[in-house]
């Protein structure tokens, strides 16, 4: 969901990439933190950034991943993220780990099981901190006591529909995880819906991995936990049909690769992303919209119903192509890829208004929609 292609131009020809910052929401007891500590150990080579907001003046949670993190860590104990800062002091903290120094890649707001998750989302959409990017809300449910969760917190339904990723947790305790993922499933608005145990989901659905040989010098999580024998420190299953180890998570998600010679047509791209289907996680890549800017190429940034496109100044070595990834659960890559080709289009001449619907997903626009969780 995350390190995605989104670029803020600092005056020179490349623009710098953003970080992309994560809320991770859900109950008392879901799994956010074990899901956490699972992704700083199975980070690919990246480094995360937290904010972690327990509740309480024992801060629990930010002992738990201190130790992983280090000096990468913003805790905030003894309230609620959402009730304790304005969107202002959030912006502070998130500077503290967007600068360059930190080194870091992906930035995780792990909310306290009170916070108020649309809240939070409003408040990252609402930064004004150049160097970060949305990069959606992960929602944590217990499979083994989802009845009994939506029983005592029906507020609960709101947050799945507000949600562009929702992971599954614990689905080794009940006894009908079938009918508790088709549950799930009915309560989102077309989020992708990731069965696990023990909270291990593959990092790639969150954020893009940074290969480990580009962190030459430092020990990573991966070389801490690597004992060669594949296995690393997991045992059991994976949670999603694998047999013993995260090498097997990939098979949770599916992706499709499209690259096109020929531009695309804005208001055929505009049709395929207001329809894009059930389970359709992430978009990113860039958009080469021929004759209608041939200035500028488009960098995309899709996560759930959330868009935004980049404009960049194409460079003069630039091969002008588009080149998208598309990343899902259950998705139809093959009919996916067979739309993106019917957006093709080798029109000599612009369209008068084809760019409308385009600009209005470009931050700073007139025209851009507001800053609603589901803005896509």
């Amino acid at each position: 969901m995350g390190n995605s292609s989104a670029y803020e131009t600092d005056g020179g020809r490349r623009p710098q990439q953003q970080i992309p910052v994560v809320v991770l929401a859900g109950f008392l007891g879901s799994g956010k933190t074990t899901l956490l500590n699972h992704l700083l150990h199975r980070s690919a080579g990246s480094r995360i950034g937290a904010i972690v907001n327990d509740f309480g003046a024992i801060e629990i949670d930010a002992l738990a991943v201190a130790g992983a993190l280090g000096d990468s860590t913003v805790s905030l104990g003894n309230g609620c993220l959402c009730c304790a800062v304005d969107a202002g002091e959030l912006d502070v903290y998130l500077g503290k780990l967007a600068a360059p120094e930190t080194g870091v890649d992906v930035i995780v707001i792990e909310a306290s099981g009170l916070a108020e998750p649309q809240e939070l989302v409003r408040m990252v959409l609402a930064s004004e901190h150049p160097g970060i990017v949305y990069g959606g809300l992960v929602e944590v449910v217990d499979a083994a006591e989802f009845d009994d969760t939506r029983a005592r917190h029906p507020e609960i339904d709101r947050h799945l529909a507000l949600a562009d990723l929702v992971v599954v947790n614990k689905l080794d305790r009940t006894a009908d995880p079938e009918r508790v993922l088709a549950l799930v499933g009915s309560l989102t608005d077309r989020a992708a819906v990731v069965p696990a145990t023990y909270g291990r989901v593959d990092p790639e659905f969150l954020f893009d991995c940074r290969p480990s040989e580009e962190r030459i010098g430092q020990l990573s999580f991966d070389d801490l936990h690597d004992h060669g024998d594949g296995h690393g420190d997991d045992h059991g299953t994976d949670g999603l049909g694998g047999s013993g180890h995260t090498g097997h998570l990939h098979t949770g998600y599916d992706s499709l690769s499209f690259v096109s010679d020929v531009p695309l047509d804005p208001r055929r791209l505009m049709r395929f992303l207001d329809s894009r289907p059930e389970g359709l996680y992430r978009i990113k890549g860039h958009v080469d919209l021929g004759p209608n800017d041939l200035r500028n190429r488009y960098t995309m940034h899709a996560v759930g119903r959330f868009l935004r496109f980049y404009p960049e100044p194409w460079a003069p070595a630039d091969e002008r192509r588009t080149q998208l990834v598309l990343i899902g659960s259950g998705i139809d890559t093959e009919a996916l890829g067979t739309e993106l080709k019917g957006c093709e289009s080798d029109a000599p001449h612009a369209d008068e208004h084809g760019m409308w619907g385009v600009l209005r997903y470009v931050q700073g626009s007139e025209d851009e929609p507001d800053p609603e969780p589901r803005g896509g």
